[in-house]
């Protein structure tokens, strides 16, 4: 079973997005359990204060490095963590390789970044990894957080209905997926490629690896 603790000021925001679908069928099956962790639990004071000003000025606050601090160092005394991942703009682009990776793991923590950052401590001496999941910016971390939870979670085995679904998506060999048809074989004049009727199953595997490769040098040119 895959744990994820995820850490984050707005809870809320992200407790429809695991309770419907795919996600919500895991984690009854008991393959993946994500805990909802607000990190205002772990504010100071009276007010639960999480956030600061920037020292040196500048606009926008910053998430404070004791609040994370402690939410994290009382998540490690239940249990041992594989990865502490913080979710940033600036971090790794998240890919079909990290997620296979990440999916075979037993543990993980994943930091939503708010306003205008953390305390650069926390990245230097908290975090084992960094993930972005594109060159723009967002309000906070939570919808990477989302991203990064259901790419690993529909990779742990059981969890599709299909066993060989996961296998066939786009990027798992490098190569985006190939055009898929269903019924009805033609509509309004447009018809599904006849091979794909054919019965034939070398020829359409040939087929679909071909229509791969095509749109992944129309759709995906190297840089």
């Amino acid at each position: 079973m895959l744990h994820i603790d995820i850490i984050t000021l707005h809870p809320e925001m992200m407790e429809g997005f695991f309770n419907y679908s795919i996600l919500k069928r895991a984690r009854e099956k008991g393959k993946a359990d994500i805990n909802l962790i607000n990190l205002r639990e772990y504010g100071l004071g009276k007010h639960r204060q999480v956030d600061d000003y920037p020292y040196g000025g500048g606009g926008g606050m910053v998430l404070m490095i004791e609040p994370i601090d402690n939410c994290i160092s009382d998540l490690k005394k239940k249990r041992n963590y594989d990865e502490i991942i913080y979710t940033a703009p600036d971090g790794a682009l998240f890919e079909q390789k990290t997620a296979n990776r990440l999916s075979q793991l037993q543990n993980l923590i994943i930091l939503c970044g708010h306003y205008k950052g953390v305390d650069e401590r926390v990245r230097e001496h908290l975090i084992t990894m960094e993930i972005s999941i594109g060159n723009y910016v967002l309000t906070g971390g939570e919808l990477p957080a989302a991203v990064i939870a259901d790419a690993c979670i529909r990779l742990i085995p059981g969890v599709l209905g299909d066993e060989s679904s996961a296998l066939d998506d786009s990027f798992q060999d490098g190569l985006v997926s190939p055009p898929a048809y269903t019924r009805p074989a033609e509509y309004k004049g447009w018809k599904v490629p006849e091979i794909l009727l054919s019965g034939h199953e070398q020829l359409v595997k040939e087929w679909k690896l071909e229509q791969s490769i095509k749109r992944t040098k129309e759709r995906r040119p190297p840089n």
